[in-house]
């Protein structure tokens, strides 16, 4: 692995870890819709960090499952964090009004 992609890997699993954290501290909190849904965002997206980390690292190997060439995995540790923070703004707007 190029030196300089596993030092983007360590910077993301840090930085990333931390936000993991601190949002499960949050969850413990808070019973809030739309909080739990940053929180779920914030630990699926380290999740797929971690993922990656381990597909590049050749200890998982992708699935045969593709969609649109992509791998399934791949795929939805890149879209569930996304949904998971639209369902949050979503809910927050909602009581806003």
């Amino acid at each position: 692995m190029i030196q300089s992609t596993l030092l983007m890997f360590i910077i993301k699993l840090a930085l990333n870890g931390v936000a993991a954290f601190l949002a499960i501290l949050l969850w413990s909190k808070t019973r809030d819709a739309a909080w739990m849904s940053l929180v779920a965002g914030a630990v699926t997206g380290y999740a797929g960090i971690v993922y990656e980390l381990l597909v590049a690292l050749g200890v998982v190997l992708e699935g045969t499952v593709l969609i649109a060439g992509i791998p399934l995995l791949t795929l939805l540790f890149t879209v569930i964090p996304t949904l998971f923070y639209i369902l949050a703004f979503i809910l927050m707007l909602a009581r806003s009004k």
